[in-house]
């Protein structure tokens, strides 16, 4: 097959990861503010999409360091060819696509390193890895930023509870709901400069091999456009799975919280942008919310939703890694091999599309927050709960009313006797 038709098979497979990647974090900057009723989800996913856009101009640190770090390539490097990326792609979207049908919110950054250290190392070996660069700038910052988000949301959240200490009125704290629209704008803005980047890095690194472009020079001005739309507008379909899940399955999220948890998920993002770090945006703001859970005295933490999240990140990288691999080896047998894993590929993708239409209430317009119990329902689960609220309410007065009666004859009964 043609090095160029591959390159550019490649290229699109990248993007489209970058558009699942843009529906799959989308939770990370606005599951809090929806769930707390300060954007409505249409307009929150809008200007996660605009901030995402204007975020991927902004920096290249961490493209440089996956396409110049992660994988040996260029002079004594080593050979990695554009068949490789493509299956490691094919393993990093594959993942992607379960996760966010199971409304798991896994990273999408792990999924794209798995799947291309996977398919690197079957096809051209162990040595093609540069495990120094996959420890310092993979593995340390997944141990250690959602630690230190958690850490930030809990002191935060416990500074602004204490700020504001026994309100005097109901709404006193209502402030921090409209500081959230600006600390979820953040966190968009700091997810562009960091997620966009990796599929830029990807791109650069096909480029480098396929010999269009030399490993001594930076990521393309064209590259950075079109990354960028497609993360803006993956993100803009918005992962309302992925959104409930954050918004409510691991903690009711007051105002106060939420903007504590979106303040420290974007001082962290940031600051690991302009170090280069490819960190897991997904985990810092999953680490954020479970800090601001434990920051307010009486919050419950979801910890069997938790844990799910957790064990998700421990295995999305080790099973990214083992269908990327499994489609490298494919990818060896030449050209068949590309056919049979664009086809299977694309196959499986399709199917869990279509799974996911089983559930048909994952649009925007079909999810509505209970800002009382602030927490995230279909509109047929709130429809539920409202009809439920009514007939509980019937029940508590019909047994008043039973009450007052029976104490009534009672009374009468004992006049009666005197």
């Amino acid at each position: 097959m043609d090095i160029t038709l591959i390159v550019v098979l490649v290229i699109a497979l990248a993007l489209f990861f970058d558009f699942t990647n843009g529906f799959h974090d989308t939770a990370n900057a606005m599951a809090t503010p929806i769930a707390t009723g300060a954007m409505k989800p249409k307009v929150a996913v809008t200007v996660a999409a605009v901030l995402n856009l204007v975020g991927a101009f902004l920096s290249t640190a961490v493209a440089t360091s996956i396409s110049h770090g992660l994988i040996n390539e260029g002079p004594g490097g080593v050979a990695i060819s554009p068949e490789m990326i493509f299956a490691g792609l094919i393993g990093a979207v594959v993942w992607n696509m379960i996760t966010w049908l199971r409304g798991l919110p896994s990273s999408s950054s792990h999924a794209l390193f798995g799947g291309l250290i996977g398919a690197a190392i079957v096809g051209a070996g162990f040595q093609s890895v540069n495990y120094v660069a996959l420890l310092t700038v993979v593995i340390i910052p997944a141990f250690a930023s959602p630690v230190i988000a958690s850490l930030v949301s809990f002191l935060s959240t416990r500074i602004a509870y204490r700020i504001t200490k026994r309100p005097v009125f109901p709404n006193e704290r209502g402030g921090f709901r409209i500081g959230q629209v600006f600390t979820s704008s953040m966190v968009s803005l700091a997810h562009g400069t960091n997620d966009a980047q990796k599929t830029m890095g990807v791109i650069t690194l096909t480029l480098i091999a396929s010999g269009a472009q030399s490993s001594n020079q930076g990521v393309q001005f064209w590259v950075v456009v079109a990354c960028a739309l497609a993360i803006a507008l993956g993100t803009y379909t918005g992962g309302w799975r992925i959104i409930r899940t954050l918004g409510s399955g691991i903690t009711e999220i007051r105002a106060t919280q939420g903007f504590a948890a979106e303040a420290s998920t974007a001082a962290t993002i940031l600051a690991s942008s302009h170090l280069g770090f490819a960190l897991s945006t997904t985990q810092v703001s999953s680490g954020s919310i479970i800090g601001a859970g434990l920051g307010r005295r009486g919050s419950k933490i979801q910890w069997s939703t938790a844990g799910k999240i957790v064990i998700a990140w421990f295995i999305t990288l080790p099973a990214a890694a083992a269908v990327g691999a499994v489609a490298s080896g494919i990818a060896r047998l030449g050209v068949v091999g590309l056919v049979i894993d664009a086809v299977v590929g694309a196959a499986v993708i399709l199917g869990l599309y279509l799974w996911s239409l089983r559930k048909p209430h994952e649009q925007a317009s079909a999810i509505e927050v209970d800002v009382a119990a602030n927490a995230v329902y279909t509109r047929k689960e709130l429809r539920d709960l409202q009809r439920k609220k009514r007939a509980d309410a019937v029940a508590a007065r019909r047994a008043e009313l039973s009450r007052e009666r029976t104490l009534r004859r009672m009374a009468a009964r004992k006049g009666g006797r005197r």
